[in-house]
């Protein structure tokens, strides 16, 4: 059964209540002195706890889609992004990772079937999320995708019209799934949309985490996972070649919460010729490594400067302040990153422009970035720019 498959989750469930009610009834028997009776009030609690604390994991893991199968929880994909097996119709898409069959590829439903408040209905009218793999033409990654298109993209008007994108990011070490159905960005951007205060725009959700469980923050890993490269150009390379996004770099934006909202910093900050704008949700300002990282800058004689170049207060003091505009949420109380955000903002020079989301209160959590979601899409909307190029002239 598969990690965040139902029948596993209800087993283990009824494995719980079964632990419980044993326990119950078998506790009578334990009540000596002897080494058994010891043994078996020690095995009787042992096995209850075990169970209902893997009953917990299972929902909590059911829910928030931390990891989608076994081998993400085991850590058996942390070697190299290349090392995938088959995916679609019995491997008959070709091995996932092939760029020759395409570098945007159909997708099952990647918990897309479990996410609430999706458009409905016809797409020329309400918009469509579909699920696509994404495969890096240079890196061989793959990353599953949730792509809200609106419902412009469908109307006869625009057939050919090419629309502003944004590449919205998760946090770490959760997936496309949390944007779907906690952040509500599908449901978000649709009502927006619909209301006017969001010039259509077509949102790719995919996970940071190209390689998991490990974090990869967004960095090309010396001898290790490519991530940053997959994002600033695997990406943007293959969605230009699927859908109708504009080619120039003022239509590109990136928008992500925690960890994601880190990526977007970087990934704007690094790469201005592809990105132009990046609203961070509660982001952090440099990369560091801890035990979830592992070794991200190598260990050669460029490992000092890398860590300076991906350290975005250092990028503002030493470097050339890049041609984009940038988004910070954050909240007085309830979250620590507060004075961090200030120094960041305080340190923004031009050309770059910066602009905040600074709530009374709001804890490092979805109910925070949920408040903070309509205002950064809106925000977005104001900075990219609607292309004026059309399928078939760029």
């Amino acid at each position: 059964m598969g990690l965040t498959s139902r029948p596993l989750l209800y087993a283990m469930i009824a494995l719980s209540v079964a632990c419980v009610g044993l326990t119950v009834w078998l506790w009578p028997r334990f009540a000596g002195r002897g080494p058994r009776a010891v043994l078996g009030r020690l095995g009787a609690i042992a096995a209850t706890q075990l169970a209902v604390v893997a009953a917990l994991g299972l929902v909590v893991n059911t829910n928030f889609q931390f990891y989608a199968s076994w081998h993400e929880l085991l850590g058996l994909y942390d070697g190299a992004p290349a090392a995938v097996g088959k995916w679609g119709d019995e491997g008959a898409a070709g091995p996932a990772g092939d760029p020759t069959k395409g570098l945007v590829q159909p997708s099952g439903p990647e918990g897309l079937d479990k996410v609430h408040g999706l458009p409905k209905g016809p797409p020329e009218k309400n918009g469509k999320v579909e699920t696509v793999r994404i495969v890096g033409k240079r890196t061989r990654v793959v990353d599953p995708a949730y792509v809200y298109l609106p419902p412009q993209y469908f109307q006869k008007q625009y057939a050919r019209q090419r629309f502003p994108v944004v590449v919205a990011l998760s946090g770490y070490p959760g997936g496309i799934f949390l944007l779907g159905q906690h952040l509500r960005m599908p449901e978000t951007a649709a009502k927006l949309v619909r209301d006017g205060t969001l010039q259509p725009t077509v949102i790719v959700m995919l996970r940071p985490t190209i390689a998991p469980p490990r974090d990869t923050q967004c960095v090309d890993v010396p001898g290790g996972p490519q991530a940053e490269t997959f994002f600033a150009q695997d990406v943007p390379e293959a969605l230009k070649s699927h859908y109708r996004v504009g080619h120039d770099p003022g239509a590109w934006g990136l928008l992500g919460y925690s960890s994601g909202g880190s990526c977007a910093l970087q990934l704007a900050m690094r790469h201005p010729g592809t990105y132009t704008a990046a609203a961070a949700l509660s982001p952090d300002y440099k990369v560091s490594n801890d035990p979830t990282t592992g070794n991200l800058f190598g260990d050669g004689k460029d490992r000092g400067k890398r860590r300076e170049e991906h350290d975005l207060m250092w990028r503002l003091a030493h470097l050339p302040s890049p041609d984009v505009n940038v988004l910070i949420g954050t909240s007085r109380s309830g979250e620590k990153n507060y004075p961090a955000a200030r120094a960041f903002l305080a340190a923004v020079r031009p050309p770059m422009k910066a602009d905040s989301i600074v709530l009374d209160h709001g804890s490092h959590n979805f109910a925070t970035w949920r408040r903070e979601l309509p205002a950064a899409l809106q925000w977005m909307s104001r900075t990219l720019v609607f292309p004026e190029e059309v399928v078939g002239k760029s």
